[in-house]
């Protein structure tokens, strides 16, 4: 079993969009690398907390690798575009890939590289070490299978 959490804006759709993919064991949402302890969302969204909307994933690495887990992860989120994605706008809404084990972080690097000639404008997709993760509110859990018309900013249909 293997872990990386991963910031791509609102963590609703990309907590529904992992938990449907082969090998992923588990995903949880929360916020992560902030500076204040056990932030609440209403916190958070003030964008005051240095805390991103985070999806924490626990996979099989027998079934599914990091690069495989990254490629996925760039379909869905705009890399280029700092503190937003979709309609949601601010620090807390920037993209981040927050490794467990450190040496998941030059994968990370070696990835984001071999991508940034696919893009006009650079990368801007934080690469650091996971420094504190607090789980989300119950309701943030699983959110879009509670509640299925939800709003998404990423196109659950993307393998």
């Amino acid at each position: 079993m293997r872990e990386i959490a991963l910031a791509g804006g609102c963590f609703w759709g990309v907590d529904e969009f992992f938990s449907r993919k082969e090998g992923i064991l588990t995903t949880k949402s929360g916020y992560s690398n902030g500076h204040k302890m056990s932030p609440t969302y209403e916190e958070v969204c003030t964008g005051t907390t240095g805390h991103a909307e985070t999806v924490y994933i626990t996979y099989d690495e027998n079934i599914t690798d990091l690069e495989t887990i990254l490629t996925k992860f760039f379909k869905v989120i705009d890399p280029t575009s700092l503190n937003r994605q979709g309609n949601d706008v601010g620090t807390q809404y920037r993209t981040g890939i927050y490794f467990i084990h450190p040496e998941d972080e030059l994968k990370a690097a070696e990835f984001i590289a071999k991508m940034q000639p696919k893009y006009a404008n650079p990368i801007v997709v934080e690469v650091e070490a996971l420094s504190n993760f607090f789980d989300a509110e119950e309701y943030h859990q699983d959110y879009l299978k509670k509640n299925p018309r939800g709003y998404c900013h990423i196109d659950l249909s993307i393998e």
